[in-house]
């Protein structure tokens, strides 16, 4: 009977119509607040888009499908709709020597053109709480006013609360949505749905031991 239970539990939660189910109620509480007439005096941008093992190997700036979040922030920058953007994010467990992920992102945006003197990076954040409380140093010493959060949509909730906490009232711009549509999904399991439930449960998780924690 416990066998047949988990492998209940293992085929449902790797089925399409299931995962986009979790994953759509994740994501539904995360609305863009987003103000395209207002030019942002900065527009910050979280960590957990680089896959620092695999950029270790490379020697290249290695991105994870959170890579929507620096592409946000690359446009609102090139569009002239944030004056400058503040990476926010070190690395848990670097290597000697390591850059952190802020650092490495800021040699993308480089790349791409954008003005380093436009770029502020912030790497001693290793959580989303201690990227909230480091930003807001920052955002007092520059001196800036409107703000603008970008995360991935089921970041954004826990994101945009320890913000808050942090005596910051940005504007949210979610991005990187998981849940489709509803539309063509398979009733096999998949993997890739295995980890959109995956994912989908660790943010429920962080979500409530933030709130125990009083992070949010």
């Amino acid at each position: 009977m416990l066998a047949a239970g988990a492998m209940a539990i293992l085929y449902g939660c790797s089925i399409e119509p299931v995962a986009n189910a979790i994953m759509r109620r994740v994501e539904a509480s995360a609305p863009s607040t987003y103000r395209p007439g207002t030019t942002y005096d900065a527009v910050i941008v979280l960590s957990g888009q680089v896959d620092a093992a695999a950029s270790r190997a490379t020697g290249r700036v290695e991105l994870t499908a959170a890579a929507d979040r620096v592409v946000a922030g690359f446009e609102l920058l090139r569009e002239g709709r944030a004056r400058a953007v503040l990476l926010s994010g070190g690395l848990v467990d670097p290597e000697p020597g390591e850059p952190g992920e802020a650092v490495r992102l800021a040699g993308k945006l480089a790349a791409w053109g954008i003005a380093p003197d436009r770029i502020v990076v912030e790497t001693n954040s290793r959580n989303t709480h201690e990227n909230a409380v480091e930003s807001a140093g920052l955002v007092a010493a520059h001196g800036w006013k409107t703000l603008l959060l970008v995360t991935s949509v089921a970041h954004m909730p826990r994101a945009l609360g320890c913000f808050r906490e942090a005596g910051l009232s940005p504007d949210a711009l979610p991005v990187d949505r998981r849940a489709g549509d509803g539309r063509g999904e398979s009733w096999l399991p998949r993997a890739h749905a295995l980890l959109q439930t995956t994912d989908a449960l660790h943010e429920l998780a962080g979500r409530l031991a933030y709130r125990v924690a009083g992070y949010m």
